[in-house]
């Protein structure tokens, strides 16, 4: 399967209700690297890289979960590194 990157943008109040815990735990269950971390603006910013079908399985648990804290989503498909990113975390 080809492998994936996207990067999402999810606005609403998505700080300080455990949406980057709840992203982090979820990556678990998945097959994909990637990180999770609030931006200054108000926002969350998660980058998700894998197969395509775990990265959209991924990114729609995470909307299921935090569904009633979201405003908005946008989303990006970018390129996969050369270097992928390895587990997934939370940054500062």
């Amino acid at each position: 399967m080809p492998i994936e990157r996207r990067r999402v943008y999810y606005s609403g109040r998505v700080q300080g209700v455990g949406f980057r815990f709840t992203a982090e735990r979820l990556a678990q269950r998945f097959r994909v690297a990637g990180f999770v971390r609030n931006l200054d603006d108000g926002r969350v910013e998660l980058l998700a890289e894998g197969e395509a079908a775990e990265v959209a399985a991924f990114l729609d648990a995470v909307r299921r979960e935090m569904d009633p804290y979201i405003l908005d989503i946008q989303e990006e498909r970018e390129s996969p590194g050369d270097r992928p990113p390895r587990g997934f975390s939370i940054l500062p």
